[in-house]
């Protein structure tokens, strides 16, 4: 592929931040036009988007919904939140338990190697945007490689990623905590906190990778603040290069957190993490770019299983972290479907903002991207196809 060459109280800066994570984008959900998506062709009440261009790839054993797809576990464990800290002990057999029952494999080593191998070069994906208060737990994310350092996989070949690094060390995903393994983001500073190196050029610009972009008839104008969090601006949004070229594997491990009257989950953490220049899609592209960056290769291929994080999480105030939304759900979805994840999620958080009387009841448009990611061939969206497996562990 060829390239051409906030409310209360928020200041500027918070209104951005808010913009950037998918807060404001949330609040300016358009509504579902059309429900099915079946075919690739482009709504002409939207900008144009190079969607068809992923889709003219051809597809790999390990595309999109992968290995089980439509199947989804899920794992509540209700001693996983304690004394306001994640239990470490128990994330750990809560993602065990949940690999086996997925899988069908006789020992956990060995249903971790149905997705990976020694020698291959392995992606965490995580959501650090809500920092310390609601991201990615260290005590999943440890979890996740210990066993996979038990089945044979190198903690130099593992990586920590997300789109923004320094988000990543605000949340403590930091190299003394994870002296093994790399920690890195498209966006990022330097030591003396600027993102800008000597030439003057943004550090971002040489990590994303202009042979793969996502195209959309919609630009938006940056200021010298918002635009080292964008990398660019103009119509084209460009894949990491952590994504790209850094990995071969993903292994996707988002939070269970709300976006207005819907969720962001696996795609989403995978649509809006894994381009630049995200911000001018917010406001009339958002079920759409969740959707279709996700059927480009290089997420649709690379990402081999998701394991959504609903230890602790949020109903209502997502994607940033709001103290008084938060909570325990104390529960751990897995499937190689991310679709089928997202949907089962979905009812999680909806059900607990009726419960919690923000909204009245469940609404069609918030399964939007869902079903677009269906049509696209990246897993099953309607709940009465997926096998959801359920484990009560206490």
């Amino acid at each position: 592929m060829e390239n051409e060459n906030g409310k209360k109280g928020f200041g500027r800066r918070d209104f951005f931040k808010m913009l950037t994570v998918g807060g404001l984008g949330a609040a300016m959900l358009p509504a579902a036009s059309r429900l099915g998506f079946a075919s690739s062709v482009n709504n002409p009440e939207k900008p144009k988007t190079n969607i068809d261009d992923a889709l003219a790839y051809p597809r790999t054993k390990d595309s999109m919904p992968g290995k089980y797809p439509a199947k989804v576990v899920k794992v509540v464990n209700e001693k996983s939140y304690v004394d306001r800290s994640v239990v470490k002990d128990a994330a750990y057999k809560m993602i065990a338990d949940g690999m086996l029952a997925l899988t069908g494999a006789a020992s956990l080593s060995e249903a971790w190697l149905q997705f990976v191998s020694p020698g291959e070069r392995i992606g965490l994906k995580l959501n650090p945007i809500g920092g310390t208060l609601l991201s990615t737990s260290h005590e999943v994310v440890e979890s996740v490689i210990e066993q996979l350092k038990d089945a044979g996989i190198s903690p130099s070949d593992i990586s920590i990623w997300d789109r923004r690094e320094f988000q990543l060390h605000e949340a403590g995903f930091t190299p003394d905590r994870y002296p093994e393994v790399k920690i890195v983001g498209t966006e990022c500073k330097d030591s003396e906190g600027s993102f800008y190196d000597s030439e003057g050029k943004l550090y971002g610009e040489s990590r994303i990778d202009k042979n793969w972009y996502f195209w959309a008839q919609t630009e938006m104008e940056y200021d010298a603040y918002t635009m080292p969090y964008m990398v660019n601006s103009g119509e084209y949004s460009y894949f990491t290069k952590i994504l790209t070229q850094e990995v071969d594997k993903v292994i996707n491990i988002p939070i269970l957190k709300n976006a207005g009257a819907t969720v962001t989950l696996c795609l989403k953490n995978l649509g809006f993490g894994v381009i630049s220049n995200t911000s001018r899609l917010h406001k009339e592209l958002w079920h759409e770019t969740i959707a279709q960056v996700c059927a480009f290769p290089p997420v649709r291929d690379k990402v081999v299983l998701n394991i959504a994080d609903g230890i602790l999480g949020c109903y209502q105030g997502g994607p940033g972290a709001n103290p008084q939304f938060i909570l325990p759900y104390h529960t751990i979805l897995l499937g190689t479907d991310p679709v089928a994840v997202d949907r089962v999620g979905y009812d999680i958080v909806i059900n607990k903002r009726i419960e919690k009387g923000i909204q009245q009841q469940d609404t069609e448009s918030g399964k939007t991207y869902m079903r677009m990611a269906k049509g696209f061939g990246l897993g099953e969206s309607e709940l009465e196809n997926i096998k959801v497996q359920t484990i009560n562990q206490a």
